[in-house]
């Protein structure tokens, strides 16, 4: 896996994955649950369309595109740090509870703080409140994981602390679902269900600009993360600040995480599974590859499965979570089932 693509086959691979997320992109924009013409979603978006057309492809399915294209990649980055910072091929914002502290953060303000969020729809704040509470969630779960990380040097105790981690943050929302109003817990479980397609333009800039400072901050931390590779010593041999550079893989992978929870729910096994789809894909650890096809590999995964989730002409919408899940469990088997024959071979 370390070996590396020829530069010509990369750059073919890279420019390939690009035109497949274009193209799942525009078909994402062309079909949907309510049957529109190609040519009437092309003038809708030149703003020459039918105004029903127009609200159709403007004020949902574009949005949606937008929102599947950012959501995959975010994600993706999030968990391809997190299986870099502990070295494990099985960390990821839903296995190691960082999408389950960003879903406590969303709960606190559904089902007890909501009048607190309450902000009118031309407030600069709307759309902010959610997110800054995921934010808060996934970061909690992140100090306390990485807490436990520098204390114990089994990979598996760290991932076993993330499940009951997730398992005591179920068990607290669970309570707080209990103690709820009906219409309040009506809007929670349709969260958790996950939904690319109730985010308003005001709700996408918050999204894009969260996502986008997290990206950044995980791009500048490509030559850190590929000297992590090697361990810890041979990092700090080389310059690395360990100390910093975690807190700074922290704050990026739970800003990705926690922001895309926040406002699309939590998107199951895509943190986990695309970075691997990357990594067969190119060939390469090197993250200089990794991190840009991880994120691309991630936004295609994502709009295939909104297309899917859509059932375009059948009128009917599969919550996202189930497409994802059923694309990443085989993943996920994949990796453990091929550790362990690994294993048996030595």
């Amino acid at each position: 896996m370390r070996d590396r693509l020829p530069s010509m086959k990369l750059s073919l691979t890279m420019t390939g994955l690009l035109l497949v997320t274009l193209l799942l992109f525009c078909a994402d924009i062309l079909f949907g649950g309510t049957p529109v013409e190609a040519a009437d979603v092309v003038k809708a978006l030149l703003g020459a369309g039918s105004p029903e057309s127009e609200i159709i492809v403007m004020e949902f399915r574009l949005p949606r595109a937008l929102t599947a294209l950012i959501a995959g990649a975010a994600l993706s980055v999030s968990g391809l740090l997190m299986q870099t910072l502990f070295r494990n091929p099985l960390a990821g914002p839903d296995v190691l509870g960082i999408s389950s502290g960003a879903g406590l953060g969303v709960a606190l303000t559904v089902l007890t703080l909501s009048p607190l969020f309450a902000f009118s729809a031309d407030s600069p704040l709307q759309g902010w409140g959610m997110i800054l509470a995921a934010w808060a969630g996934a970061g909690m779960v992140m100090v306390i994981i990485m807490a436990v990380s520098s204390r114990m040097r089994d990979i598996m105790t760290v991932l076993i602390v993330g499940l009951m981690l997730a398992s005591a943050i179920s068990a607290v929302v669970s309570l707080m679902q209990y103690f709820s109003n009906e219409a309040m817990l009506r809007t929670y479980v349709i969260w958790t269900m996950g939904n690319l397609g109730n985010i308003s333009w005001q709700q996408l800039r918050a999204l894009t600009i969260a996502a986008l400072a997290g990206m950044i901050l995980a791009f500048v931390m490509v030559k850190p993360l590929n000297a992590m590779l090697m361990g810890d010593t041979f990092s700090r041999t080389v310059g690395v600040r360990m100390k910093s550079t975690r807190v700074l893989l922290l704050a990026a992978a739970s800003i990705l995480a926690g922001s895309v929870t926040a406002f699309c729910g939590p998107l199951a096994f895509i943190g986990v599974a695309v970075p691997h789809v990357a990594r067969l894909l190119f060939r390469t650890t090197d993250h200089r590859t990794l991190m840009p096809g991880t994120a691309l590999c991630g936004a295609a995964i994502l709009l295939a499965s909104d297309l899917i989730s859509t059932v375009p002409g059948g009128g009917h919408i599969i919550p996202v979570n189930t497409v994802t899940s059923l694309i990443g469990i085989p993943v996920v088997l994949w990796i453990i089932l091929g550790k362990n024959a690994m294993g048996g071979r030595r």
